[in-house]
């Protein structure tokens, strides 16, 4: 009865495909990472920016591709074949903000739109900060 059942569940259940997750998520996460990359540099070579400033221009331009990307439907897409490669820690967080926020978008702006759009953000940016301030206290009053 036993071994029945065992062969059962064996023929039944899906097989894994853990390997081909794990290369789509590297190809999208790095493809994402090398397009951060590519507007950094770009940032530094025709916009004369500084390093830094270089840096916090591709971050703005990731954040607004990807609310852009989830606004009209195709990140969710690119999150399906991707998996886990979409959550490089900036478009992970835009998406994670605009899809509650589209998602409610029906029942109108401020109970909608502006009442959903940091459902998932909120916890994040208020653990984030609080993080920050203890950190900084530590670091004033025990300077390393």
């Amino acid at each position: 009865m036993i071994k029945r059942y065992a062969a059962l569940v064996a023929k039944l259940t899906p097989k894994s495909k853990l390997g081909q997750g794990c290369l789509r998520a590297y190809a999208v996460g790095g493809g994402i990472c090398v397009f951060g990359q590519m507007i950094a540099d770009c940032g530094e070579r025709f916009l004369s920016l500084s390093s830094a400033s270089s840096l916090t221009f591709a971050s703005i331009v990731l954040i607004f591709f990807t609310a852009l990307l989830t606004g009209v439907g195709v990140f969710d897409r690119i999150a399906r074949f991707g998996g886990a490669g979409t959550v490089v820690p900036i478009t992970g967080f835009a998406n994670a903000m605009v899809s509650p926020a589209m998602e409610f978008k029906p029942e109108g702006w401020v109970f909608g739109t502006g009442a959903r759009l940091f459902t998932i953000a909120g916890p994040v940016l208020v653990y984030g900060i609080s993080a920050s301030v203890l950190v900084g206290l530590l670091y004033y009053f025990f300077p390393w």
